[in-house]
Parts: C-alpha cells; sequence; structure tokens
C-alpha cells in the first residue's frame, strides 16, 4: 500500500455517524443530502431504460444527448456575454466526486503544489494527496457566524510554484459563496501565473438569492482557460444516491478525459444517464421547488438557532448548512460524539472541514437543514437547548 494512501485520515463525519446509523432515536443531520426522494419522472426514466434492456456500456464521455443537453443547460445559466458552453467541453462523470478525482488525476503531478480553500468538504483536500500532492491550505476566516476570504492572503499564497487551486463555492460546509468580482480578480491572477482552478460548483443552484443560480466561475472564462468546473445531479435534483454529474473542461481535453473514464468507471450506466436526462427535461419544475423549500428549511433553523446563548451562526447565501460555533467548546468531533450519545441529535463535526491545527476554527459543526419535515428541525434544535443546559 502507499504510504500516502495508509496516512489518509478517516472521515470524522463517518467516525461520527457510523457509531449510531442504526439507532433509530437519533435525529440525523450530518450527512450532506436531502431526506426527500428523488422525483418520480426521473425515476420513471430510469425505469423506462432498464426495461428496454439498456444494460450495456455507452460512450466513455457519457451519451451523446446528456452532454449536449448539459452543454445547453449550462449555457441556460450563465450571466450575459458568457460564452456559451459546447458539448465537447462536457464529460459526464459517477457522481462529483469523479469529476473531481478525474480533475486531480489530470492535472497534478506527485510533488506538485496545490493551494485548497478551506474549510471545505475533505475530499477535495484528500485527492490532491492521493496525487502525491504538495497541499497548502487558505483558510476562510469567521466574522460573527459568517464567513470571509482574505483575498490578499490567497493571491500571496498562488505563486508561480502553484499547480492548481481548488475552490468550492457555494461552500460545503459554510455556504461562504465567491462574488463575481471575486472570481474575476482570482482567474485574471491565475491566468497571469498559469495556475489550473479547479472549480467544485456542485451547489451552484441551492442559491438563495434572487439569481437562478450563483457566480460561475464559466460566467468570465472561455474555452481555452485553465479551468475546471465540477457539477452534479446530485443536489439540485435530489439524486445524490445515483452518483450522477458532469465536467466542464478546455474541449482540447476531452480526448484524454475520456481516457481517463476509460479507466476509472469505463461510463455511467445508461439508465442513470437516461435519468439525467429527465432532470434537465423537468428542471423547472423540480429544482426552484427545491431551493424554496431549502430556504425555508434555511430560515427556520438559523433563528432558532441564533436564539440559543453562545451559538455563533448566520444564514448564507447558498448550500444547505448551517455551520455554527458552540462557544466554550474547542474539539468538534467530542462534541458531535457527545451529542449523538447524549442528546440523540447527529451533527458532523467542524474540524473534518479544515486544518484542526488552526485555533481559530475549533468547535464549529455543521448541520444539514435539507430536511423534508421543517418540524424535525425544530426537535432538533429543542434537543441541542436542553442538552446546552444540563
Amino acid at each position: 500500500m502507499r504510504q500516502v494512501i495508509e496516512q489518509l485520515e478517516e472521515s470524522l463525519i463517518r467516525v461520527v455517524a457510523n457509531a449510531a446509523l442504526d439507532r433509530s432515536d437519533v435525529l440525523k443531520f450530518w450527512f450532506g443530502e436531502s431526506d426527500a426522494a428523488t422525483p418520480g419522472p426521473i425515476v420513471q426514466a430510469a425505469s423506462a431504460s432498464l426495461a428496454a434492456g439498456e444494460t450495456f456500456y455507452s460512450h466513455n464521455l457519457g451519451l451523446p444527448a446528456l452532454r449536449e443537453a448539459l452543454a445547453a443547460y449550462s449555457s441556460s445559466l450563465r450571466s450575459a456575454g458568457a460564452q456559451p458552453i459546447s458539448a465537447e467541453r462536457i464529460a459526464v462523470t459517477a457522481g462529483g466526486v469523479n469529476g473531481l478525482m478525474l480533475s486531480a488525476q489530470s492535472l497534478i503531478n506527485a510533488g506538485d503544489q496545490v493551494v485548497v480553500v478551506t474549510p471545505v468538504w475533505p475530499n477535495l483536500v484528500a485527492q490532491p494527496r492521493v496525487m502525491g500532492a504538495r497541499v497548502q491550505t487558505v483558510s476562510l476566516q469567521p466574522r460573527q457566524g459568517a464567513w470571509l476570504l482574505d483575498m490578499d492572503r490567497l493571491l500571496d499564497a498562488l505563486g508561480d510554484e502553484v499547480r492548481v487551486l481548488v475552490l468550492n463555492s457555494p461552500n460545503n460546509p459554510t455556504g461562504w459563496t465567491l462574488s463575481r468580482q471575486e472570481q474575476q480578480v482570482i482567474l485574471d491572477h491565475c491566468r497571469r501565473r498559469g495556475i489550473w482552478i479547479v472549480a467544485d460548483e456542485v451547489y451552484e443552484r441551492l442559491y438563495f438569492r434572487d439569481a437562478a443560480c450563483a457566480p460561475s466561475f464559466l460566467d468570465l472564462a472561455t474555452d481555452g482557460d485553465r479551468l475546471l468546473v465540477v457539477n452534479s445531479f446530485s443536489k439540485s435534483f435530489l439524486m445524490t444516491g445515483w452518483r450522477l454529474g458532469w465536467l466542464t473542461s478546455p474541449s482540447a481535453m476531452a480526448p484524454a478525459l475520456g481516457k481517463l473514464l476509460e479507466f476509472n468507471t469505463s461510463c455511467s450506466p445508461v439508465f442513470v444517464q437516461r435519468a439525467g436526462l429527465a432532470a434537465l427535461a423537468h428542471q423547472q419544475e423540480i429544482t426552484p421547488a427545491v431551493v424554496a423549500h431549502l430556504r425555508r428549511c434555511r430560515d427556520t433553523l438559523v433563528p432558532l438557532l441564533q436564539a440559543l446563548p453562545g451559538v455563533q451562526v448566520k444564514a448564507a447565501d447558498g448550500a444547505m448548512y448551517a455551520f455554527f460555533r458552540l462557544d466554550g467548546h474547542d474539539d468538534s468531533l467530542a462534541l458531535a460524539q457527545r451529542l449523538v450519545q447524549e442528546a440523540g441529535l447527529g451533527l458532523a463535526p467542524g474540524q473534518a472541514f479544515h486544518d484542526s491545527r488552526d485555533p481559530s476554527m475549533q468547535g464549529w459543526l455543521r448541520w444539514c437543514f435539507a430536511s423534508a419535515d421543517l418540524q424535525r428541525l425544530g426537535q432538533g434544535v429543542d434537543r441541542l437547548a436542553r442538552w446546552m443546559a444540563l
């Protein structure tokens, strides 16, 4: 076994969750997914595909119809003046995580330096390390429960020796979202330095401001830019278990990505791709309803948390999480484990998403508020309040 693999840290979210997955008395908010089932038209399309015998390989890069549909869908979300996305730039992947790993495999050589903005889903730090990269993290800074990017600090970290910058916006776990102006500054800097940008934009549609989606690097970049954008059907179409996503790359990379897909997964299952086509065909009725419900979830949970003494939290602009701090608690893993055992409340420990050695980043917890039942959120806060009062 390669030493770097043996040294990878176990997911601390799983450390907490696996100890109580079979406990029916625990209110579970630790994983990043809705508890609502996939909409019927999507399921029906997959079922029809299976019934029709579509159980064979497809093109490595995905069904041409799905690539065309994804190109049209992505182009429709872009701001005025943005370059349209062509189907040649789309690779269908087995979920967002596969798209992120393909990005790492495409760009990173052993010993390369990679900068990752944290807090972030731990895979985005682990994947470059799997490839043998030297990873440097630049942390967002908490300000009274909200999170801000120190642009000067990030640009200082992006020197000539850096190969790749990894960003996730809207962000898991904080909900922090890059502004268009910040994206332009980052893109211009990386163009000058020849740095690749890997943008994890799987939450782009889960955006609570008055816009169809969050700002995307695709609004600003051209086909020739050193940019890979990862997206997924998981969040905005309630399809986490389907494992279907897509990667937008420079068109010149498509042949190489096809080879990498062959060596990773060969292709996504055809029936799952048919489900993706149905999701896009019904997106006007599915995704806005998902976003509206998540906004209600956020606006239910966050005020309840803010009313508790010693809690630091602000409503985020995007994603599906409340990332909050309990004053007086410096070990978020121990805190999350205690909440499971003593309060029957399942949350993700904040130190899973950042460098636990940073003293400013201690005591944070992530609460996934994507609950079909708003009352469960109130019940969870009641359990937290009772535990805090002990």
